[in-house]
């Protein structure tokens, strides 16, 4: 099954923008930075998480803890994936008891992944607060779990996929809606 680029929604100053939104949808919401700290869920929430910590940053002039979440062993899928799942390293120099963490992830859609992050951290310590940020959310939620900080709202159908592209990993900034190339007959 080949993808094809269906269309561009965000190009990199649109990705910039939507994250010093949320950078300051962040602060505002928890009246400054204190016992804030960030967590990027695997592979694309990490870089979006130190961009929004690097934002904040500039914006407070406090350099807010960030994590790193491997949710592989957490996932409700695990055993349909591979028989032999890789496993990445969680990440997290920082206790996350009575801490308000922002979980960052890049696209949010069935609700799946939040809720097994939701797990590994809870593994981790007991926060004050967890919060929710993600680039993307496009939809069909299959658990009652909503984005508290929203880049984009992106309704997709469920043949639909988005990619989102960022320099750290994919060596440029973009996201796009994919869609599967039609068979040849």
């Amino acid at each position: 099954m080949k993808l094809i680029k269906k269309a561009q929604i965000m190009e990199a100053d649109a990705i910039r923008r939507a994250l010093t939104r949320i950078s300051h949808e962040i602060i505002e919401r928890n009246k400054g930075t204190h016992n804030l700290a960030l967590i990027g869920i695997r592979t694309r929430g990490v870089p979006l998480a130190q961009r929004i910590a690097q934002k904040i940053a500039e914006i407070e002039q406090v350099e807010l803890p960030v994590g790193v979440l491997d949710i592989s062993l957490y996932r409700d899928d695990l055993t349909s994936l591979a028989d032999q799942p890789i496993v990445n390293k969680t990440e997290i120099t920082f206790p996350v008891a009575r801490k308000t963490i922002v979980l960052v992830d890049d696209v949010i859609y069935t609700g799946r992944t939040v809720r097994a992050a939701l797990d590994g951290i809870i593994d981790l310590g007991r926060p004050n607060a967890i919060q929710l940020a993600v680039l993307i959310d496009r939809g069909h939620r299959e658990l009652p779990i909503r984005a508290d900080f929203v880049g984009k709202n992106v309704p997709t159908s469920r043949q639909e996929l988005i990619a989102v592209c960022l320099t750290e990993v994919d060596g440029e900034d973009g996201v796009y809606i994919m869609t599967k190339e039609p068979a040849v007959k």
